[in-house]
């Protein structure tokens, strides 16, 4: 397995060095929104710390990307009405890891509406902003 690239996206996000629609923030964890959703309110939980994937992630830092994709989770689903959840995670390229820097899909879901494709078209930055505000506010809402 390769060492974890801390130029990655996702580091350079975590580092400040790009930005992007942060849904949340404690200690250990960062939540925010998918450039290129796959759906209405698609956003990505990461560990601060550095790490790969599951296959080299500290155990507590995957324990605190869980708690918060589970804030994601009820938070989205709160925000869209949205009839459910999907949750994904992928690990190296054989597993449709992407970027190398552990993080978690929390997607809503609506019955008979089908997911778009991953990497599909960057959405536009005011649908992010307003998408992002909905969850934030669910966040609120929940207490979380």
């Amino acid at each position: 397995m390769a060492t974890y690239d801390d130029n990655n996206i996702f580091a350079k996000i975590l580092r400040g060095d790009l930005p992007s629609h942060k849904l949340y923030e404690d200690a250990d964890t960062f939540a925010m929104m998918d450039i290129m959703p796959r759906g209405d309110g698609h956003c990505l939980v990461l560990p601060k710390k550095p790490s790969r994937n599951i296959l080299d992630v500290d155990p507590d830092s995957l324990a605190a990307v869980m708690r918060t994709t589970q804030k994601l989770a009820r938070a989205v689903v709160k925000a869209f009405s949205a009839d459910g959840v999907t949750v994904q995670q992928f690990n190296e390229p054989a597993g449709g890891q992407v970027v190398f820097h552990l993080h978690v899909h929390v997607i809503p879901r609506f019955e008979g509406v089908m997911l778009g494709q991953p990497g599909g078209p960057m959405e536009k930055p005011e649908v992010l902003a307003a998408n992002a505000e909905k969850i934030r506010a669910a966040l609120a809402e929940l207490g979380a």
